[in-house]
């Protein structure tokens, strides 16, 4: 027969309350004969019978255990073998005395019946003290109602709940948080009846603070330092560590870092200044962005003299309060009573500090966290140290940059600008211009030059100061478009030639630009483009239209196709708008989410027009570096043109002077300008006439430069002779070049404009 079998209960009088399958095995008699019955008068009659002894003594031994019902005790008789009985009894003796693992036995309600010795209760409690109290109590668990609702379930069900994290508080003197793992099993007797509970415990303290260090450091290590910011890596360090590693995280870089220059030797000087850059988890004593030096005598500056971390406690009196008053009333007013201060450190030299703090309930820091906080901080400080070097060169490269760009564009006459550029935080090479060419006309620019840093700036002076050059030969927007693809083809080449060891070598150099001309006499603007979207305009009536101009490929592409250009008519006052690609896709394309700003053009003012959708842009979609050029419309007077046809004959020059003499006075310019026009006229239209074709045509324009121009149908292109004394001729273009600023010839589908531009100076008499 099995040991453990319940044979018989009997009550407080000695009669049998229940007789069991294996006592009717025994002894031979049933339920119904020994229920009620008086056990001292049963077991007389098995000691009376051969038969019911020897089977009897079979069962060698009998166990007899008190058991509680109500106010009553009974008692349970057990079979149990000769061995048996006593191993079972020794090894519940010995787990519940010298076992590691916490044994709880616990009643139906969950309540401590009995428990090991190792166990232990709360700050130190005597078991004896802790039986009756509910399980959740003894183990002083953060979520005692879902403890009990797990506990219950393993009542109810009988399934087994094994390793499950328990969390709770227990030390002495300050509460510190503990982590075990327990199991729970369901007790049940011999007819299956649910007795209770038995709740295995095992502190796993150590083993869960161990791995949360490491969570943390990988936390760190996959959180910090994806931006190229050294204030924005500081930022993300805080937020790693806050709440997981302390409760209040303060972060102070030396201010020479910030800037992007070399970090300083160890020891560092007295009163360097540190700027705080990141705090979280209170108010801090100063204000982020706040640059102050540091305190002698305290645990912040002796880090940055040794660069050691150090594990501070901190008490009422600690003596380097008086050091730094400011921040000794912040950590009194946080609660905090531990801290443990990092170097931020490269290569032996001091970046800044992190001082990690715990407050209130927080446990205190061990030995073990400040090598965790040595290795965030030594991650944190690589990051740093990238971010330095990064912004070192942004630095270099936005100020080349912002050299090499237009500081303060030329107010035009004839149109306005409204150039939105929004710098990326790693650069780059778009720009904008607008050049004044000959005839009141302005030359309005676009470009973008892929990549980012000083050779993406650099490239674009480069090719910005090739489209100036190439202005100045006032040529149409196609042909300045394929000479700029040449020089940029040029540049391209140089850089390929670079040696391999060179970055440079490997990055190809791609370039877009757009070129708008505007003529506000003919109230038209020719148009070309390179790599760059489509541009639109926002007419006087408010029409918004995407102007159809053939794209054409990027400067020094493999595509060797043309630089179609076209020519719109633009009324004046409107709104012409060019843009890089990233700004073109949300305000320029039709479907773009900001294009609905830009349809109000017409109503706005420029400048106006320019912040709302820099601000939108920001908000939403602000990411790389993104240019736009808007351009307003106006018309040149009516009264500041004059347009004559002439003859193709001798009499051809006679009459333009007549006719510029008469233009200038009414204009009211000086003598010596009257003189000066006729004889440019004099000469320009000879030139025509002499080597040019019909028709012929004269106008002279007033703006900020009086231009004269000369057409003729004509392809042949005029250059400077340098005649001899002897010679009668040859010397028109030379006393062209030699009275006026500067002088060109520009091409038109049939013929040629030569024109010729000198100051205007106004009549004192007529002023």
């Amino acid at each position: 027969m099995p040991s453990g079998d319940v044979l018989v209960l009997i009550d407080e009088s000695g009669r049998v309350l229940e007789w069991g399958r294996p006592a009717e095995e025994l002894f031979g008699w049933t339920a119904e004969q020994a229920v009620g019955q008086s056990v001292t008068a049963l077991m007389r009659e098995v000691a009376a019978g051969d038969e019911g002894l020897e089977r009897f003594s079979d069962a060698a031994a009998v166990l007899v255990k008190p058991v509680l019902r109500g106010t009553s005790v009974v008692w349970q008789v057990f079979a149990a073998g000769d061995t048996t009985a006593g191993q079972d009894v020794a090894i519940l003796k010995a787990m519940f005395a010298h076992s590691p693992v916490g044994l709880h036995v616990l009643d139906d309600q969950l309540h401590v019946v009995r428990m090991s010795a190792a166990t232990g209760g709360p700050r130190d409690t005597p078991v004896r003290h802790l039986l009756g109290r509910s399980f959740t109590e003894v183990c002083e668990c953060e979520d005692p109602e879902e403890e009990a609702a797990v506990a219950h379930r393993v009542l109810e069900r009988g399934e087994p709940v094994v390793n499950r994290l328990l969390r709770g508080v227990t030390a002495i003197g300050r509460p510190r948080c503990r982590s075990h793992s327990v199991s729970y099993f369901r007790l049940e007797d011999s007819r299956g009846d649910v007795l209770g509970l038995v709740a295995f415990t095992i502190d796993v303290t150590e083993r869960e603070n161990a791995q949360n260090r490491l969570a943390l450091l990988e936390r760190v290590r996959t959180r910090v330092g994806h931006r190229l910011n050294v204030m924005d890596v500081c930022w993300e360090l805080v937020d790693a560590v806050v709440p997981a590693f302390a409760g209040i995280a303060d972060v102070e870089v030396v201010e020479d870092v910030v800037r992007g220059e070399d970090p300083p030797t160890v020891p560092v000087r007295r009163n360097l200044p540190l700027r705080r850059a990141a705090f979280q988890g209170h108010f801090p004593p100063h204000p982020v962005g706040d640059v102050r030096p540091l305190p002698a005598v305290t645990p912040f500056s002796d880090v940055l003299s040794d660069l050691r971390p150090r594990l501070v406690s901190i008490e009422e009196d600690s003596s380097w309060f008086a050091a730094d008053p400011a921040r000794a009333e912040a950590i009194k007013r946080s609660g905090a009573h531990c801290l443990i201060v990092a170097p931020l450190a490269w290569q032996g030299r001091a970046l800044g500090v992190v001082s990690f703090y715990r407050h209130q309930q927080e446990d205190p820091f061990e030995e073990d966290d400040v090598a965790v906080a040595s290795a965030m901080c030594a991650h944190a400080a690589l990051c740093i140290n990238n971010a330095r070097q990064y912004m070192r060169e942004w630095m270099i490269a936005s100020t080349v940059q912002r050299s090499l760009l237009p500081q303060h564009p030329v107010p035009q006459a004839t149109v306005e600008i409204s150039p939105l550029h929004l710098p990326g935080p790693e650069g780059g090479g778009a720009w904008c211009d607008a050049i004044a060419l000959p005839g009141a006309r302005t030359a309005l620019i676009v470009g973008d030059v892929a990549g980012q840093g000083i050779p993406a700036a650099i490239m674009m002076g480069l090719l910005r100061t090739a489209v100036h050059t190439l202005a100045a030969l006032d040529l149409q927007p196609d042909e300045l478009l394929a000479r700029l693809s040449d020089t940029t083809a040029r540049l391209a080449a140089a850089r390929a030639a670079l040696p391999p060891m060179d970055p440079l070598n490997r990055e190809p150099l791609t370039a877009g630009c757009a070129i708008a001309i505007y003529d506000p006499v003919d109230l038209t603007c020719t148009i070309a483009r390179a790599g760059l979207p489509e541009p639109v305009a926002v007419l006087p009536d408010g029409t918004s239209v995407g102007l159809p101009v053939p794209a054409g490929p990027p400067l020094a592409g493999r595509d060797t196709a043309p630089f179609p250009a076209t020519t719109v008519s633009l009324p004046e006052g409107s709104t012409l708008a060019m843009a890089t690609a990233a700004l073109a896709d949300k305000v320029l394309a039709p479907s773009g989410s900001l294009r609905p700003l830009l349809d109000v053009a017409h109503s706005r003012p420029l400048p106006d027009l320019r912040d709302s959708i820099a601000h939108a842009f920001t908000d939403v979609h602000g990411t790389g570096e993104t240019l736009m050029l808007l351009a307003r419309t106006k018309a040149l007077p009516q009264d500041r043109v004059l347009t004559h046809s002439l003859p193709a004959n001798p009499e051809a020059a006679p009459i333009a002077r007549n006719a510029a003499r008469r233009r200038l006075q009414a204009w009211g310019m000086d003598e010596e300008t009257v003189f000066t026009t006729e004889l440019i006229v004099s000469e320009l239209v000879g030139n025509a006439v002499r080597y040019g074709a019909p028709p012929l045509q004269l106008r002279l324009i007033l703006d900020r430069m009086l231009t004269c121009e000369v057409t003729d149908a004509a392809p042949s292109a005029p250059h400077v002779k340098h005649a001899r004394t002897v010679d009668e001729t040859g010397r028109g273009l030379f006393i062209i070049a030699s009275l006026t600023d500067q002088w060109g010839t520009r091409y038109q589908a049939q013929g040629k404009t030569v024109w010729a531009e000198q100051p205007a100076q106004v009549s004192t008499g007529s002023a």
